[in-house]
């Protein structure tokens, strides 16, 4: 069970499937409802690919760690919403089920597929196709890592298109708390 205490530092970390670093950064905790745990970092939060240089995000962003309740795709993905002016509005990583080895990390398996809702015409879209039937083969998902990433994107592509909570609005309350 995660400890709760608002305010505390979350390292953030996903891998890729070899274990390899991928994307990482630290965020603050902001709190959990039924929709899962959510982090957020102002402008200026800064994070790296990998060990490659620091990248600045200029907007301000909230993740969601969505509880594995079977009704968000038993949770294979993770969720981070962008505060304007970002072109994309909100991206969906397809990921395996986040873990948390202690209160202050949480660490996930990046699988490639992403979903993103763009801010100006709301447009919802599967990227990373490419990359992810390429590691697919160079990893070597087994069959059903690849199925429940494939579930999970579609699955969120429909909620994004829908109007599915937390895609609706439920996330501006918490990504007013950071911007």
């Amino acid at each position: 069970m995660l400890v709760t205490a608002n305010g505390r530092d979350v390292r953030v970390v996903y891998t890729k499937y070899d274990g390899s670093l991928h994307w990482n950064f630290t965020m603050r905790y902001l709190g959990e409802d039924e929709h899962g745990i959510w982090l957020g970092a102002g402008p200026g939060l800064v994070g790296r690919r990998g060990h490659d240089h620091e990248v600045v995000f200029k907007e301000a962003q909230v993740l969601l760690f969505p509880r594995p309740d079977g009704g968000a795709r038993d949770a294979w993905w993770t969720a981070a919403f962008n505060a304007a002016p970002a072109r994309t509005e909100i991206y969906c990583d397809i990921a395996t089920p986040a873990r948390w080895p202690d209160p202050g990390q949480v660490t996930m398996v990046d699988l490639d597929l992403d979903v993103v809702r763009r801010r100006a015409d709301q447009r919802v879209e599967i990227v990373d196709g490419d990359e992810f039937d390429e590691h697919q083969r160079r990893y070597g998902y087994p069959a059903q890592v690849t199925r429940e990433a494939e579930q999970a994107a579609a699955w969120l592509r429909h909620a994004l298109s829908a109007g599915a909570e937390p895609f609706a609005g439920d996330y501006r309350g918490w990504l007013a708390q950071v911007s």
